[in-house]
């Protein structure tokens, strides 16, 4: 698998120093935009709470964008934090291709 050293922008990271900070919006306005708590909101811009196909389409209408860019976004940390957290990467290496 092809994934890079270093740990991808995280999503939090992104709403925050890429929408939020440039918009000079807050994580209540932000919640208030989306229909969520600002609990919901300060979960995901500190990486707290997972990206859903729900969220990633209430992002995408509020900021403009497309539902993949934060599902894309998300799935790049897992699979980076899969393969660099020693325990699970030993885990997965286990797995072997079935042969007929």
């Amino acid at each position: 698998m092809n994934i890079t050293k270093r740990q991808p922008v995280s999503v939090g990271e992104m709403i925050t120093e890429e929408f939020l900070v440039p918009m000079a919006l807050t994580q209540g306005q932000l919640a208030e935009a989306m229909g969520v708590s600002r609990k919901t909101v300060n979960e995901l811009c500190t990486n707290r709470r997972a990206i859903t196909a729900d969220t990633a389409l209430m992002l995408a209408a509020v900021f403009g964008n497309r539902a993949d860019f934060w599902l894309n976004l998300q799935q790049r940390n897992e699979l980076w934090k899969a393969l660099n957290t020693p325990k699970r990467r030993a885990r997965i290496e286990k797995a072997k291709p079935i042969t007929a």
